[in-house]
């Protein structure tokens, strides 16, 4: 597997960790909207409901540990995320200040700072990623009889607690050093304010194509290099012991994503449905409005963002910029708001009454502003540069031939034909929105017909990985999929 491959890999595991933040959102949504003023200090329901909330946030660090691990595991199997919890126990343990101290016989006022904070999502990652591949390799080992009891899965988690003492040793030593590294470049970037969070918003936009947003999102989103931006949100943190993030502007990283998700592409939406040919409207109508009510609603936008994304590369530049520009914007007039899954109408709806919540309601106006400048730009864009946006192409790859099932079980076996066969799928998996597949050979596919089941778009990594963009039915298809002999 290359080096793309590889981040495609982990960064389709650090899902598995984000996807449990709903959980929390709700939860503390619910909590702060009975008790807006006292954040659950006049209400044990509301501090019920907060506390149960942080219980997720707080544990974000060994969530994924155990979720990467989960989530790299070769056949997704419980004994990899509870190597990935043993890992993570041996090395958080070991790296204790007052372990350190033990270990190294000096004074524990001498232990450097950064070992108090080995409890983080980095740590949790890496530990993630390498229970991931010790129980990739000894799974499957077989021992002698008289061990028999211990071999395959149960081998794994006495391998990762042998291979985490040796790495425990190595992060003594340099685990300072990536701290620092770690907490300059989170300086460095909150140090930008608003101009950074608009410089990352518009990365994290262009990154989508090859799935590697979810890594750059780790960064800024969580406590990899000391913003944690979504927790500290949640949570009602208005900053860190670190000093990176910037009082008052806690969800900058969030905020400015609710207008382009909510307003910006519906635009774009009814501005691809306006330059349709009249053949072809209906159609259009159908996609672009069940692709908008998902980004408005929810916040999931890749079905519509893979509408044009292929077919108008300008455009999805257009995009990007637009993004960035949305969240410097946000972040500048100090509106504020924040997610546990995408910046939707329900999220919005569930921060709104969050300590940190400021002026939310003017992200509504700036997001009806969005809708009328990627109205107005798309379409003059797509029609004065001939753009074949859907329901533009033509005839022969008209967006009408859209022949797949409604079933997910028939469209999974439609799927599994177009790719070449079950034999030529060597790995299936799924995040939100797209099916990431390993292919034996991937010359074999049939692309046409992948678009005329209904994918939005087919992105080439690598030399066999694939990615088919179908919408929210990816995960119900893989697993489907996987279950074809």
């Amino acid at each position: 597997m290359n080096i793309l491959g590889y981040f495609q890999k982990v960064g389709r595991a650090l899902m598995v960790p984000v996807a449990v933040l709903p959980a929390a959102a709700i939860l503390m949504g619910i909590g702060y909207w009975i008790d807006p003023a006292g954040w659950g200090g006049d209400s044990a329901l509301a501090a019920f409901l907060i506390k149960a909330g942080a219980a997720v946030i707080d544990n974000m660090s060994v969530l994924f540990a155990v979720g990467v691990a989960y989530g790299m595991s070769k056949d997704k199997d419980g004994a990899a995320a509870l190597s990935g919890l043993v890992g993570f126990l041996v090395v958080t343990t070991l790296l204790s200040p007052g372990a350190v101290a033990q270990i190294q016989g000096i004074d524990p006022s001498l232990v450097p700072s950064a070992f108090s904070k080995i409890n983080n999502q980095f740590v949790g990652i890496l530990v993630g990623i390498i229970s991931a591949e010790l129980y990739n390799k000894f799974s499957s080992v077989e021992l002698h009889s008289a061990l028999a009891f211990f071999s395959g899965r149960r081998l794994v988690p006495i391998v990762v607690s042998v291979v985490m003492i040796v790495v425990s040793f190595i992060l003594m030593a340099i685990w300072p050093v990536i701290f620092s590294g770690l907490q300059h470049f989170g300086e460095t970037i909150s140090g930008m304010g608003e101009v950074g969070a608009g410089i990352y918003a518009f990365f994290n936009r262009l990154l989508i194509p090859i799935g590697l947003h979810h890594a750059l999102n780790s960064v800024f989103w969580f406590d990899v290099a000391g913003i944690n931006d979504i927790p500290n949100f949640l949570s009602g943190q208005s900053g860190i012991d670190a000093g990176t993030a910037i009082i008052g502007k806690t969800g900058m990283y969030q905020a400015g994503f609710f207008p382009i998700m909510m307003f910006g592409l519906p635009g774009a939406a009814l501005a691809i449905y306006r330059a349709a040919k009249p053949a072809n409207k209906a159609k259009v109508a159908s996609i672009m409005l069940a692709a908008s009510l998902a980004s408005f609603f929810t916040g999931v936008t890749e079905p519509l963002e893979f509408s044009f994304m292929f077919a108008a590369p300008l455009l999805y530049v257009i995009h990007a910029v637009l993004t960035g520009v949305s969240v410097f914007i946000a972040a500048s007039m100090g509106w504020m708001a924040g997610f546990g899954f995408s910046a939707g109408l329900v999220d919005m709806a569930l921060s709104s009454q969050n300590p940190l919540a400021v002026k939310w309601y003017m992200l509504i106006v700036q997001g009806v502003a969005f809708f009328a400048i990627y109205y107005f730009v798309f379409l003059t864009v797509i029609r004065r540069l001939d753009l074949k946006t859907p329901g533009r192409e033509d005839d022969a790859e008209n967006v009408s031939n859209i022949t797949g099932s409604q079933d997910a079980g028939e469209l999974a076996t439609q799927y599994v034909a177009a790719l070449g066969g079950i034999a030529n799928l060597e790995v299936i998996d799924a995040c939100i929105t797209r099916l990431r597949l390993t292919l034996k050979d991937r010359s074999v596919i049939n692309e046409a017909e992948l678009k005329n089941l209904g994918a939005m778009g087919v992105v080439k990594l690598g030399e066999n990985n694939l990615q088919v963009i179908i919408g929210t039915q990816a995960e119900s298809i893989a697993t489907r999929m996987k279950a074809i002999k």
